[in-house]
C-alpha cells in the first residue's frame, strides 16, 4: 500500500503543471488555429484535442514515449539516443522541435537530482556532447521507467498532461469559460484510455506519421503578427 502510494506521488510529481520547465509557454500551433478561426468554440476545441490525441500523439510523442520506456527498462542507451534522433527528424516545425527538447532538458535537470540511475546520467552526458537533444517524451519515459512506474499509467498521465495544456491554452485564446474546459477534459477520459491501449505496442510502420495541418500551423506561428505563446 505504501509503495503504491509513493509511486502515485512520483507520477503526480512528474505531471505536475507547476514544474518549472515552461510547458505553459507552448501551444504547438494551436494559437495559429485560433487566429485563423479554425478553433473558435467549445466544440471545435474538443474536436481539436480529440484529433491530436487519435491522429497525432499516438503516432508521434506517445509512440516514442512507449518505445523509450521499454528501452529504458532494458538499459539501452544507444536505442534511447536513436529514438531521440528520430524525433528530431519527425518534428518539422522549428518552434515545436525546439520547444520539445527544451522541456525535456529541463525535466531531466529536475529529476536527475532524485533518481540515481546510470542511464539518466549517461543520457544527460549525451546531450552535453550533442549526441542527443533530450526531447520531452523521451526524457519523460526515462524518468518514469527509472521510478519503476507502470507503463500504461505513465502513458495516461502523459496524454492527460498534454490534453490539459491544450485545453488551458484554448480556454485563454478563444476564449472560453473554465467550465467549458472542464467539460472537455471530462469527455477525454475514455479517448485517453483508448490512446493508451493503442500506444502500448506502437506499430513501427506508423511511427512519426505526418500531421500536416498541425505542422503547417506550427510553422505559420513563427510569422504571426501578435502571439502569446512561443510555439
Amino acid at each position: 500500500m505504501a509503495q503504491a502510494l509513493t509511486q502515485l506521488g512520483a507520477l503526480l510529481h512528474l505531471v505536475d503543471p507547476t514544474l518549472p520547465i515552461g510547458g505553459f509557454n507552448h501551444s504547438n500551433g494551436l494559437e495559429t488555429f485560433v487566429q485563423q478561426h479554425k478553433v473558435n468554440s467549445k466544440a471545435s476545441l474538443e474536436e481539436y484535442v480529440q484529433t491530436q490525441l487519435s491522429q497525432n500523439w499516438i503516432y508521434n510523442d506517445g509512440a516514442y514515449l512507449s518505445l523509450a520506456f521499454d528501452a529504458m527498462q532494458r538499459g539501452q542507451l544507444s536505442e534511447l539516443i536513436a529514438l531521440d534522433q528520430e524525433m528530431a527528424a519527425t518534428k518539422i516545425a522549428r518552434e515545436s522541435r525546439e520547444g520539445s527538447f527544451k522541456l525535456g532538458v529541463r525535466l531531466l535537470k529536475i529529476f536527475i537530482r532524485y533518481e540515481n540511475h546510470p542511464v539518466l546520467a549517461e543520457f544527460q552526458q549525451a546531450i552535453q556532447q550533442q549526441k542527443a537533444k533530450g526531447f520531452f517524451p523521451i526524457v519523460f519515459a526515462m524518468v518514469a521507467a527509472a521510478m519503476q512506474l507502470d507503463k500504461a499509467e505513465t502513458l495516461y498521465a502523459f496524454y492527460y498532461n498534454a490534453a490539459v495544456g491544450v485545453v488551458t491554452n484554448g480556454v485563454k485564446l478563444i476564449p472560453l469559460s473554465q467550465m467549458d474546459g472542464q467539460d472537455i477534459l471530462f469527455a477525454l477520459r475514455e479517448p485517453i484510455a483508448t490512446a493508451v491501449k493503442n500506444s502500448l505496442n506502437p506499430d513501427l510502420d506508423w511511427l512519426g506519421a505526418a500531421t500536416l495541418a498541425s505542422d503547417i500551423r506550427s510553422m505559420q506561428h513563427e510569422q504571426l503578427y501578435t502571439r502569446l505563446y512561443m510555439s
